[in-house]
């Protein structure tokens, strides 16, 4: 396969601190519950102001699911800084008998008729939105939707790009062809890489192994396990958010990612089949994100692609804000490790990429479980210590030295019980699902709670001209 994206040609053209440098966000659905573990079914709350106006706090699909975003930073350091603030700022100012949920999977559920749809005032995209969610609602269910995650969104700088760009070009690797074509190369090369090699992030990172009797029935019976309390878990597989109960399209659709052209050709034909009724319905592990999100198809053709998101991530409950810094930090050495990795013409990788993701997700913990690697079967600790070991080299001979928290990954490889798949477990199995999540979302929002009412937070803090914005109903 033609890959000008090589290490000789990115070791020469770039430094270190070159390749390292990005534009990094993160966005975060999380359901608001109440201390008995149900789903809360109040709107969302006054304090955060219009849903549709506020750029770091909303809604996601249903009224009782906020969702956080944050706007890009150059460094993971400051995209996690500020996705801290904002959490605590939200957790903190819940009412006193609502929590955010730190579960992927959902909490108790009511009947799917009482799960409240996001609803948006005013008409044009308020109505838009408003049907769209409904049509997904008939589609895959009200219950299915109330699966939440964690998105990390990622960019190279320009400035980089284009470096790369013309380096290659003064040495004639190739002619006629466009910056924005080349720049779209790069992206579609992580994106397909991510593809392959997704079922690593999802074990090193998957935190969703239980449900609530409430959840749907494909889910629960995946579990081999009950916690004699109403819910379900198993001891296999570390992510069954990520597993093929999980939040996908009905259909298996494996877009064509050589070209923009051929991607939006594909997604296209999706929708005028009927697959999905537009692009966004598109569920992939990693996005091509344009330009306008409005037109996504026409805005790919002609700006090209401007970042990608992964939607791989669980929301963690370990650390107060669902996302635990060391796993964003190591998902960035991860993707310009992927731009770097030569890849195979094996023809059937998506398909093989699909097994792969939901065997992990489901069996991962299994000793017997098996990978395919292009038609061939592997264990997961086999090739996962082997990536991480290419990883390794691949980033010290660029200048990039991260060798302590690749052995950090390398030792949840080599010992599941380090994984947080695995301490999910063992709370679960001493409490049961419920009462451990509820727990840990109370002490959550203590934490946060403390923060703000205990310090500068909100009046002297390095992120305090954001709190007006992001608290925009409650006067101040």
């Amino acid at each position: 396969m033609d890959d000008i994206f090589n290490l000789s040609f990115i070791e020469k053209s770039l430094s270190p601190d070159e390749l390292l440098k990005g534009s990094f966000g993160i966005e975060w659905e999380s359901l608001r519950v109440h201390g008995n573990g149900e789903l809360s079914l109040s709107p969302h709350p006054k304090i955060f102001g219009n849903k549709l106006t506020n750029p770091y706090i909303t809604t996601d699909f249903s009224e009782s699911q906020i969702e956080i975003i944050t706007p890009a930073f150059d460094t993971v350091d400051e995209a996690f800084s500020f996705f801290s603030f904002i959490s605590d700022l939200v957790n903190g100012s819940l009412e006193d008998d609502e929590y955010l949920w730190f579960q992927s999977l959902p909490c108790i559920l009511p009947k799917s008729s009482k799960i409240p749809i996001a609803k948006y005032k005013g008409k044009g995209l308020a109505e838009e939105s408003m049907e769209y969610r409904k049509g997904l609602a008939k589609k895959y269910g009200l219950r299915k939707q109330m699966i939440s995650g964690i998105h990390f969104n990622f960019s190279f700088k320009e400035d980089m790009i284009r470096k790369l760009f013309l380096f290659h070009k003064e040495n004639d690797d190739f002619k006629g062809i466009s910056y924005k074509e080349f720049k779209d190369k790069l992206y579609l090369k992580i994106s397909r890489n991510y593809i392959r090699y997704v079922w690593l992030i999802i074990y090193l990172t998957g935190c969703s192994v239980a449900a609530h009797d409430t959840f749907t029935e494909e889910c629960r019976n995946l579990m081999e396990n009950t916690d004699n309390r109403g819910s379900v878990y198993s001891l296999k597989g570390p992510s069954f958010r990520n597993a093929s109960c999980g939040y996908k399209n009905l259909h298996s659709l494996y877009p064509n990612y050589d070209s923009v052209k051929e991607f939006t050709r594909d997604i296209q034909s999706f929708i005028d089949e009927g697959y999905i009724s537009q692009a966004k319905e598109l569920y992939t592990q990693i996005r091509l994100k344009s330009k306008d999100p409005k037109d996504i198809l026409s805005s790919l053709n002609q700006d090209g692609i401007k970042y990608v998101e992964i939607r791989t991530l669980d929301i963690n409950p370990f650390y107060k804000c669902g996302l635990i810094k060391n796993d964003m930090k190591f998902l960035h050495l991860f993707l310009i490790f992927l731009l770097i990795k030569e890849e195979s013409d094996y023809a059937d990788w998506q398909e093989e990429a699909r097994y792969n993701e939901e065997i992990t997700a489901e069996s991962a913990y299994d000793p017997d479980m098996k990978l395919l690697w292009e038609g061939s079967k592997v264990t997961l600790k086999d090739w996962g210590l082997l990536i991480i070991d290419e990883m390794e080299s691949t980033l010290n001979e660029l200048g990039i030295e991260e060798n302590e928290l690749l052995d950090l990954m390398r030792q949840r490889i080599i010992d599941s019980t380090l994984t947080y798949g695995k301490r999910l477990m063992n709370l679960i199995e001493e409490k049961g699902y419920i009462n451990s999540q509820i727990a840990l979302s109370k002490y959550n929002k203590l934490e946060s709670q403390y923060l703000i009412e205990n310090t500068d937070f909100l009046t002297n803090g390095k992120f305090k001209e954001y709190v007006p914005i992001a608290l925009q109903g409650c006067g101040r």
